[in-house]
């Protein structure tokens, strides 16, 4: 591991409100990783953008009458004021509608040009003669030719995660009639000409999850597909070149190359050598299972066709995509929960607890359950963490005036609580690196249940032969709690730092101090209540009601 770090996640579209499968994927274990570096010494930046261009864009903000600027700057303030809200905490958020991000585009399209990677191309494209225009991506509709899945759009088969060369039975997706083909001339990206270089890229990257680099080896062994970089439309990054004019990049050309021009204009901006800073760290992109494609053949192909100027990643977070009550999250039909509604109903670290501990590291789908949801933060988030914290801290306040005594001579029960404590930073640590945060989050509420096993077997209320040494080792452990949840439920764990009685933030600490006993004898406790209030399956049943067509 470096001890630097840049963290990216798959850029919101501009188009629309922030749900929670949106969240549960991407952004929330990139802000629980970039937490956990962070704590652990580790000088480590979050970035992200908001993806501003593309066809659906332009369709949606023609409907409503606004220029695709206006309608983008909305979104953009939106999702991060969202995002925000639910404890996402980005170092910089920007737009790859920046000035920035537009001139860095066109300077790589112009190196990989230069290198000769690209290619200039007469094709038959889609032309819908009822709306007078050509149809790229998602203005045309129709079946995927590999899995043959229905409705899906042309740049994109969300069912199999393949990029279509051509759609089939193709729609209009503005007025549904079947439209004709016209020739365009477009630029290609010569990806297939980078096939044994990423082959070599993916069996050296030892970071990459194994089930996801055998099917991306497979796509490369089966041949892949030059790359239309160019489209029909108004609103994207010109082309930088004479004969392009009304010519602007595909989406997925500009958008993940924001991961960089957002960090080199977050850095600069610090006074730091961005380039040097994203050639020398470790490099993240989180994403759902649905853009492994261009993640792991596009964007690697066009940092090594302009010689790996800046390094590909060393890792890329793959996770399936979330189920709402085990059916597909669809706007259109009503079926999903935005991020802010969410919001209205729970504090954001229930949320964020849950769509943790129900996430594996792989790219298996989960589901948001309304039932298991109540049964976990009753059960697991108070029942077990809220009711030690409560418990020990609680004691002590009754018993000793809040204040911590001196502890005497372990027993093998202390003792076993002694090695807990002391253990917990590197057994949850290493998980958290392997990018496990589901085990390592089940690995702290088993080292809670664990206290409050201890706690009530050593029985302190009947004030016997070593109270002292329980009171201290709970007070520790709850100590130990506290800047072990942090990356998971921030709130909840600086809420637990201040009952502790310490003052400043609980993320100034460093990882490793889990392990330590800082919770000294007299040193004295703060305010001690519940943490968290009981999920009632009343409003439950309220808030399921309110999902599917109205």
């Amino acid at each position: 591991m470096s001890n630097k770090a840049i963290i990216t996640s798959a850029l919101p579209y501009a188009n629309g409100e922030i749900h929670l499968g949106h969240v549960a994927s991407t952004y929330l274990p990139a802000d629980v990783t970039a937490r956990f570096l962070k704590l652990k010494g580790v000088e480590a930046y979050y970035v992200c953008a908001s993806d501003d261009f593309g066809t659906p864009i332009l369709i949606q903000s023609e409907k409503e009458g606004k220029t695709p600027s206006e309608y983008v700057s909305y979104w953009n303030k939106r999702d991060y004021d969202d995002f925000t809200a639910f404890n996402i905490n980005f170092d910089y958020f920007y737009k790859t509608s920046s000035t920035e991000n537009i001139e860095f585009v066109q300077d790589v399209f112009k190196k990989l040009n230069d290198a000769g990677h690209i290619y200039e191309k007469e094709i038959i494209q889609f032309y819908c003669s009822n709306d007078k225009k050509f149809l790229p991506d998602r203005y045309v509709k129709g079946s995927c030719p590999y899995c043959k899945a229905e409705d899906q759009y042309s740049d994109l088969c969300e069912s199999c995660g393949r990029v279509p060369e051509e759609i089939s039975n193709p729609k209009c997706a503005i007025c549904g009639q079947i439209p004709k083909k016209e020739k365009t001339t477009h630029y290609f990206f010569k990806l297939k000409n980078f096939g044994d270089s990423l082959s070599k890229w993916l069996e050296e990257n030892k970071n990459l999850q194994k089930d996801v680099k055998k099917y991306v080896q497979n796509w490369i062994k089966s041949g892949l597909i030059d790359w239309d970089i160019t489209r029909d439309i108004t609103w994207g990054v010109p082309i930088p070149l004479d004969g392009a004019k009304g010519k602007v990049f595909y989406g997925w050309f500009d958008n993940h190359l924001a991961y960089i021009s957002t960090a080199l204009k977050f850095l600069n901006d610090k006074g730091i050598d961005g380039k040097e800073f994203w050639n020398s760290a470790d490099i993240y992109h989180f994403i759902g299972k649905d853009i492994v494609y261009h993640h792991y053949l596009f964007l690697p192909a066009m940092r090594l066709g302009i010689d790996s100027e800046y390094k590909l990643p060393d890792y890329i977070p793959t996770r399936g995509h979330l189920t709402l009550q085990a059916k597909k999250i669809s706007k259109s039909r009503n079926w999903y929960i935005g991020l802010r509604e969410f919001l209205n109903y729970y504090p954001a670290d229930y949320l964020r607890y849950y769509l943790v501990a129900i996430n594996p590291y792989s790219q298996d789908d989960l589901n948001f359950d309304w039932d298991e949801f109540t049964n976990r933060i009753n059960s697991e988030l108070i029942g077990n963490l809220g009711n030690f914290v409560n418990r020990a801290l609680g004691f002590t306040k009754k018993a000793y005036d809040g204040v911590i005594a001196e502890s005497g001579d372990f027993d093998e029960k202390d003792k076993e609580a002694l090695d807990q404590i002391k253990n917990l930073s590197s057994v949850i640590g290493e998980l958290m690196q392997q990018n496990h945060l589901d085990r390592a989050l089940k690995k702290i509420m088993e080292f809670s249940s664990f206290f409050n096993q201890y706690f009530q077997h050593k029985e302190p209320w009947k004030k016997g032969s070593g109270t002292e040494n329980c009171v201290y080792l709970s007070v520790n452990a709850v100590r130990s709690l506290a800047i072990g949840v942090f990356p998971f439920i921030p709130e909840s764990s600086q809420k637990i730092w201040e009952q502790l009685g310490f003052e400043g933030n609980v993320n100034d600490n460093h990882w490793n101090q889990i392990s330590e006993l800082g919770a000294k004898p007299g040193h004295r406790l703060g305010d001690v209540s519940p943490l968290f209030v009981k999920v009632e399956q009343a409003d439950i049943e309220k808030y399921k009601k309110q999902l599917g067509p109205k």
